[in-house]
């Protein structure tokens, strides 16, 4: 196995168990799972913060949003492992209810992990809005000829 196929065998579980959790109204997994050490970072759909001591009160709010997660998919499009340092982007796929409402939304996130004392660590995350649409396929570009 490589260094990044490892780091999905082992972080891809957590990350669902986390997100499913979050998207039921507890935050606790997902607290566990980023560091609480700086610097880590969101820039999420909803807020962005720095510092631990902003993030662990931004996700308790986040999953007072949240109840009866219903379907929770990655679509991994990248993913790599180098010493402690490694990233995922994907596309988040969530049927949750949200305030009330039963919803289904996709997010694009990238995830970037810092291992610390042999346990990965979610460091930084930016996550936006995905519509389908998005996904254009863009005009190549080259250089002079």
């Amino acid at each position: 196995m490589s260094e990044a196929d490892d780091f999905l065998a082992d972080i891809l579980p957590r990350l669902r168990e986390a997100e499913i959790a979050l998207h039921t109204g507890n935050a606790g997994p997902r607290g566990a799972l980023w560091s609480h050490d700086d610097p880590v970072t969101l820039f999420g759909a909803e807020a962005n913060r720095v510092g631990w001591s902003e993030l662990g009160p931004t996700f308790e709010w986040v999953a007072t949003r949240f109840t009866e997660c219903t379907s929770l998919e990655y679509e991994i499009l990248a993913a790599g492992a180098s010493g402690d340092l490694a990233y995922l982007v994907a596309i988040e796929r969530i049927t949750a209810t949200v305030n009330g409402t039963p919803t289904s939304y996709a997010l694009r996130a990238t995830t970037i992990f810092r291992r610390e004392d042999g346990v990965w660590k979610a460091v930084h995350r930016h996550g936006d809005p995905y519509r389908q649409d998005d996904a254009k396929p863009h005009a190549h570009v080259s250089g002079p000829s």
